[in-house]
């Protein structure tokens, strides 16, 4: 048997692990995710799904997703892109948005599961907090649980991921959750103001806002919202939008891809170099064999005139 040196270099002995591609990215709380993953072992195998929100600078997305080793799998998703055709057109990041967006998530994922006759959840919500509790009738299912998963948001008392919660919540899910986080709670006192919960849910906070910055600047508040008035909507009509909005969603939960106005697909096809089968692969080197034979026949031809 031949000599084999054995060659340990630096890294062989160095202690330093190589943190996860994701960690490293800056994308991912494995400490929090572990923690949201794993199951017990007398579940057998029963995924465990969590409610997974995020932002961006022009949308909400949520889903529904479970871990397994092969990656994670997306049950259902929503995104407030989506809320136009529910009457939406305007914040589509907004605390009420997230809210609407949340309840669309909850409503598909039951509706996909048979379980929205059942499981109705708040259909007039009133501030309060209400979670999905099992029905009284022995043989129903009970009712689909998910965890919150923020990702890397600071979970800040008001903040937009339990909006969206809220709104998954009251849309007949269960989740487990306080009142600690809805706008609205006192921590000295320990209770919620259902009404401030309430006016956040109907887009309140935003008639609110537009009144008081007509008042104090009437230049930026054209501004600011040029869009609502160049639709017509105004400080009063917030809530009638979201209640209609609300009920939209409870009626038709479905999924509808948007008419695209150019062909995308054909579009990337115009740049991409077509895969050729074997016979045409064989027929092209075949060509220049003989391109090449014919160039250097009509230099042997020169060089026997010469």
């Amino acid at each position: 048997m031949p000599f084999v040196k054995k060659v340990k270099s630096d890294a062989y002995f160095s202690r330093f692990q190589v943190k996860y591609r994701r960690r490293r990215e800056g994308k991912t709380d494995y400490y929090a995710r572990k923690r949201l993953v794993t199951q017990a072992k007398n579940k057998y195998n029963a995924p465990k799904y969590r409610l997974v929100v995020r932002f961006s600078n022009k949308a909400v997305t949520c889903q529904i997703i479970y871990a397994r080793l092969q990656g994670d799998f997306v049950l259902c998703a929503a995104r407030s892109t989506e809320l136009p055709r529910y009457g939406i057109n305007h914040g589509l990041t907004n605390w009420t948005a997230a809210y609407a967006t949340g309840l669309l998530c909850a409503r598909r994922a039951l509706a996909k599961l048979g379980l929205a006759d059942k499981y109705e959840g708040v259909a007039e919500p009133d501030g309060t907090l209400q979670l999905t509790e099992e029905l009284d009738d022995e043989d129903a299912p009970r009712p689909f649980k998910c965890y919150l998963d923020v990702g890397l948001k600071r979970t800040s008392t008001g903040h937009r991921v339990f909006g969206a919660m809220k709104g998954a919540s009251d849309g007949g899910l269960f989740i487990p959750h306080s009142e600690k986080r809805f706008p609205g709670y006192d921590p000295e006192s320990k209770e919620l103001d259902a009404e401030v919960l309430k006016k956040y849910i109907f887009g309140g906070h935003i008639a609110e806002y537009m009144e008081s910055l007509e008042e104090e600047d009437d230049e930026r508040f054209k501004k600011q919202f040029a869009s609502y008035l160049a639709d017509g909507v105004g400080s009063d009509d917030m809530e009638e939008i979201y209640t209609n909005a609300y009920a939209a969603i409870r009626e038709d939960p479905s999924f509808k891809p948007t008419d695209k106005t150019t062909d995308w697909k054909a579009e990337s096809l115009k740049h991409k170099t077509p895969r050729r089968t074997y016979e045409e692969r064989k027929a092209a080197i075949q060509a220049k064999i003989e391109a090449f034979q014919a160039t250097g026949g009509a230099m042997d031809e020169d060089e026997d005139e010469e």
